[in-house]
């Protein structure tokens, strides 16, 4: 079973071991940088270890954007060992559950950026309902979740 838990002073050091596949770098950021923009935007976020069976195999973050208002998906990934098992579309449930709970402020829409050339993470967002809007930021696709 995949359960999301808050990153703490008891589990960051688990998140920092967490190891990409090999070229999956330009993809995504590794926890250690995504924890620093955690802190930094600490008001309006919440870094999540991925777990299975009490063992952190992934991260993701879940930051508010007061300016569109939004609620964005950061830094999405699961530990080369873990990946290809189904663990990251139970981990993106579980992140739109926790999304639906509104704990920043009453926004319905839900965004994520994908790397143009990561047809696996965009082949998982389309099948939960994101949809591309058009806006592209270098070689970063956006897309929202529909129907919210």
């Amino acid at each position: 079973m995949v359960e999301l838990k808050a990153i703490t002073e008891d589990n960051f050091i688990d998140a920092f071991n967490l190891k990409l596949a090999s070229g999956q770098e330009r993809f995504v950021s590794h926890p250690i940088r995504s924890l620093a923009q955690a802190y930094v935007y600490r008001n309006q976020c919440q870094p999540f270890g991925i777990y299975v069976d009490g063992t952190m195999v992934g991260y993701v973050m879940v930051i508010y954007d007061y300016d569109i208002p939004e609620y964005d998906i950061w830094h999405m990934m699961i530990d080369e060992s873990m990946q290809g098992k189904g663990i990251g579309r139970e981990a993106l449930n579980k992140v739109i559950e926790y999304i639906r709970t509104k704990p920043f402020g009453n926004s319905g829409r839900i965004a994520l950026t994908c790397n143009k050339d990561n047809p696996i993470a965009k082949k998982l967002y389309e099948s939960k309902g994101f949809s591309a809007t058009g806006v592209e930021d270098e070689d970063e696709l956006e897309l929202v979740l529909t129907g919210e």
